[in-house]
């Protein structure tokens, strides 16, 4: 067994290369193999969001706090609120992050096939995030 202690893990800042804005990372899990689900903690402050991006194994997102934005390529931009829970499925590109107005926090958990957990792409447009 292993207890990670609340504040025992760095908080980090979202890299630039795959985050438009301020965003915080905070590892919550990633235990050894054979085990591959990770999870952090991710907050997006207001206009903050994530690149295009797909996931081996897809990605659960469990929003905790604000409100935020999520959309799957070719889709509607979505709205997302405390106490949604987001399923995208292996292979499908999205993007999500907070509103213009508001930061958002969420959980996400994904798993990693052959030590990659997301394959990233271009950046979202200030026009795809408005639409």
């Amino acid at each position: 067994m292993d207890i990670k202690r609340s504040g025992s893990q760095p908080s980090g800042n979202g890299p630039a290369e795959y985050f438009t804005g301020t965003v915080r990372v905070d590892p919550l899990f990633n235990p050894p193999a054979p085990a591959r689900a990770f999870g952090a903690s991710v907050t997006f402050e207001p206009g903050a969001r994530t690149a295009w991006h797909t996931h081996p194994l897809g990605q659960t997102l469990i929003v905790t706090t604000g409100c935020g934005r999520v959309q799957r390529w070719g889709g509607p931009v979505e709205e997302i609120r405390p106490g949604d829970v987001v399923w995208i499925p292996p292979s499908e590109k999205h993007w999500h992050g907070a509103t213009p107005t508001t930061a958002m926090t969420h959980i996400a958990i994904q798993e990693q096939l052959d030590g990659k957990a997301a394959d990233w792409m271009e950046h979202v447009s200030d026009e795809q995030y408005k639409a």
